[in-house]
Parts: structure tokens; C-alpha cells; sequence
């Protein structure tokens, strides 16, 4: 065998092993910086989801509170009219 073939065969092979380790570097270092960004957007929705529910809870209360105030002010209303249709016994 000629000894500069096998120099060239070596030279070859190590080329293509040092691609295929950088390469795989690569993807692996890829991967795992990708992998905390993903957490970082699930941690931030997770808030939004509480902080959407929060807000949904409030806007209840404040619903209920204005459909009770809305019931006093229509019973008030109510008694206003009833007291103002009752006969007034004057003729006695």
C-alpha cells in the first residue's frame, strides 16, 4: 500500500469525524438552548392563565354587585310608585 493513500485515508477519516462531533454539538447545544425557552413560555402562560382568572373572578364580583344594586334601586323605585298610587284618606 502507498503511503501517501493511507495518509489521504486518514486525513479523510478525520474530517468526516470531526464534522459529524461538530455537528452533533451543535444540534445538542441547539436543543438545550431551546429547552429553557420553552419553560420560560410555559411559565409565563401559566401567569397569564392565573392572571386571565383572576380578573374573571373580580368581573364576576363587580357583576354581582351591580345586579344588586340594580334590584335595591328597582325595589326603592318600586315602593316610590306604590306609595304614590295609595289613596290618601283626607275626606274623612
Amino acid at each position: 500500500m502507498d503511503p501517501s493513500i493511507a495518509v489521504v485515508a486518514v486525513v479523510m477519516i478525520s474530517a468526516i469525524s470531526y464534522t459529524i462531533v461538530s455537528l452533533t454539538k451543535l444540534i445538542v447545544s441547539r436543543q438545550a438552548s431551546q429547552r429553557p425557552a420553552a419553560s420560560v413560555a410555559d411559565a409565563r402562560l401559566e401567569r397569564l392563565e392565573h392572571a386571565v382568572d383572576a380578573i374573571a373572578l373580580e368581573i364576576e364580583r363587580i357583576s354581582e354587585g351591580q345586579r344588586f344594586t340594580t334590584k335595591l334601586l328597582s325595589e326603592q323605585t318600586r315602593e316610590k310608585k306604590a306609595a304614590r298610587e295609595l289613596p290618601s284618606d283626607t275626606s274623612s
